[in-house]
């Protein structure tokens, strides 16, 4: 038996990193996953890895972004699922540079991707959610306690250099966060946030310019600079960056009946670092 047994999930951006390893973790426990990423070919790869695992899931591809996205995301828990019970925002990327270079263009792809894009599918979940409440009330069952886990970061809480819309995105994360917290507490739904340090992924594990990422047709640069990569390593507590495995657990204690008191909340994975 799972914690997660009969619990439906949603995650974005779980072809890949760290959103893979989430969607993996709950459906090692029993969740039945929807899984989602910009490109087909990465959601089927979680999908079939979740189930040659003995696990549910099935694939929703394309940009959360997209108009219409986040009802169809939604549609795929309920068409193939039956429910929704968990969400965890994780999709996004990085288009880094300081302020007096950065486009309009850039600071509104990394709002709409990292801010917007939550706030649609959590939009979208409120009427599923409060129509499987009023149902459970109305014919006198307990109502489960349901769980949002939307993705933020360090950055988001202390600022970054050349992270303007990253940082400010992240940031409307936890106010995010917190009013959700406010407002879907009286359906039992818990609504937290987890804020990411230094997660070792295809974004960070190259050198500044090295990489590239291909976004909507645009080719974005990302990799950290090496010597603030050493400086990082050094302030880090536990000395090394954190694994996208290390990552999905701190996702995954948000989901489970553990945490079925703690809403509101912004758990730091970091390894001990905060910017």
């Amino acid at each position: 038996m799972g914690k997660l047994d009969n619990k439906v999930a949603v995650v974005t951006g779980s072809g890949r990193g760290i959103g893979r390893e989430v969607a993996r973790k709950l459906a090692a426990d029993g969740a039945a996953v929807v899984v989602n990423d910009l490109d087909e070919g990465p959601a089927k790869e979680t999908v079939e890895a979740i189930e040659a695992a003995g696990g549910r899931a099935l694939a929703c591809a394309g940009s959360v972004v997209e108009d219409g996205f986040a009802e169809r995301f939604v549609q795929t828990a309920l068409n193939g699922f039956g429910g929704l019970d968990i969400v965890v925002n994780n999709a996004g990327y990085t288009w880094d540079t300081v302020i007096q270079k950065m486009t309009d263009e850039q600071w509104d792809a990394i709002l709409d991707v990292h801010l917007k894009a939550p706030f649609r599918i959590l939009r979208a979940a409120q009427p599923v959610i409060a129509a499987a409440v009023k149902a459970a009330r109305a014919a006198g069952e307990p109502v489960p306690c349901r769980k949002v886990v939307n993705i933020s970061s360090v950055a988001g809480l202390g600022g970054n250099p050349g992270q303007a819309n990253y940082a400010a995105a992240k940031a409307g994360v936890t106010g995010l966060t917190k009013t959700l917290a406010k407002e879907w507490g009286r359906y039992n739904v818990t609504v937290n946030s987890v804020a990411f340090g230094w997660i070792k992924t295809r974004m960070t594990d190259v050198s500044a310019g090295e990489g590239t990422i291909s976004v909507g047709g645009r080719q974005i640069k990302v990799g950290v600079n090496p010597e603030l990569l050493e400086a990082m390593r050094t302030m880090i507590p536990l000395g090394r960056p954190g694994t996208p495995q290390e990552a999905a657990g701190a996702v995954y204690l948000l989901c489970t009946p553990e945490s079925d008191y703690i809403s509101g909340q912004t758990l730091v994975c970091g390894g001990g670092f905060a910017l």
